[in-house]
């Protein structure tokens, strides 16, 4: 069954290059980014995995845990994290799921039937500490992940979260945002003192309220 935004995440129990993880648990009260791979020693997730890596102290700030997945073993994953650190100029500093056996990539709906019975595509899930998902990407196997794209959703998910708002088109922090149309014209002042400019009735924004 597909995942659709807002599901419970599924749980799971799994080895890891790091040793064995329950995946809620081992979430705890963080924001979370699961993203797949179709195998291990593969060029481009090679180059995902080292820029992941380098942005770990980005998720860090914003307490999100990265784990990756490819359906290789635990020690496959350990050599590959060799190669990725070499060629990467970096150290992978996060969990690779070792998934042999398909449990998780079926479980998230990561297999693609088209290609073959066990091609993983490369998805991508945000969840949230509530255990919900938040986003899904998937992307093609000849196209390489934007991982500040997915810092920037995840900037975008956590300031909705704790606010009434929503980021307009190609947002970036410290910009302005968009004032839900459910807060109503004379709740604003409490709501945002920064002020507001009203575009439309529908359509106000008001600067970054967490700033």
């Amino acid at each position: 069954m597909t995942l659709r935004l807002g599901d419970i995440a599924p749980d799971f129990t799994a080895e890891t290059s790091e040793g064995s993880i329950k995946f809620h648990e081992w979430l705890g009260n963080s924001w979370g980014v699961l993203f797949s791979h179709p195998a291990d020693f593969t060029p481009v997730c090679t180059t995902e995995l080292g820029a992941v890596a380098k942005l770990r102290s980005e998720f860090d700030k914003r307490n999100v845990k990265v784990v990756a997945l490819s359906t290789d073993s635990a020690a496959s994953h350990r050599e590959w994290i060799g190669d990725i650190n070499e060629t990467q100029k970096t150290q992978v500093n996060f969990p690779i799921i070792a998934d042999l056996d398909f449990k998780v990539s079926n479980l998230y709906d990561m297999i693609h039937p088209a290609v073959s019975d066990k091609f993983t595509v490369r998805s991508v899930f945000v969840i949230g500490p509530d255990k919900k998902v938040k986003l899904t990407i998937t992307y093609p196997a000849s196209t390489g992940r934007n991982f500040d794209e997915i810092l920037r959703v995840i900037d975008s998910l956590q300031l909705s979260a704790g606010f009434s708002v929503a980021t307009p088109a190609n947002w970036q922090q410290g910009e302005d945002v968009i004032i839900s149309t459910t807060v109503k014209d004379e709740d604003i002042a409490a709501k945002f003192p920064k002020g507001y400019t009203k575009i439309k009735p529908y359509l106000r924004t008001t600067p970054q309220p967490n700033i």
